[in-house]
């Protein structure tokens, strides 16, 4: 029973690592996003507006393998939990559950990633829209 216990604490620490790498991706997300917004007003240099879609869609991608990873973590934990005692391996591949979640792409686009990132795309559309329109940059 014990080495079952052990078992399933190293896959809820990978769980827990996908999960803060998702918090820290968004986070940087913002921050480098923000920081390309301010050299293009503060060199008045649309270049830096564009280039801001490049990290955008970077840390989108990277947060849905991510929480693509997470999602076979968590189907790796359900069957160590249900498995025997006697029969824990300690067996750490996850991707022998690639069929049972949905795929990287499909999770990219799922609900949570997509307001946080897709609002995030939707402001560097916007502000592309208004700078052009006005002639401000």
């Amino acid at each position: 029973m014990e080495a079952k216990l052990k078992h399933l604490e190293m896959i809820q620490g990978v769980i827990n690592r996908m999960a803060g790498n998702s918090f820290l991706l968004k986070g940087w997300s913002v921050t480098l996003i923000s920081a390309l917004f301010a050299l293009a007003a503060k060199d008045s240099n649309q270049f830096f507006l564009y280039l801001a879609y490049f990290p955008c869609v970077a840390f989108w991608s990277l947060d849905g393998y991510f929480l693509w990873q997470e999602r076979m973590y968590r189907k790796l934990y359900q069957e160590v939990s249900t498995r025997d005692a006697n029969k824990i391996d300690f067996d750490m591949n996850a991707t022998k559950f690639k069929e049972d979640v949905d795929s990287w792409f499909s999770v990219c686009f799922s609900i949570t990633l997509r307001l946080f990132h897709g609002v995030i795309f939707g402001v560097i559309v916007l502000i592309m829209i208004i700078i052009i329109s006005t002639g401000s940059i």
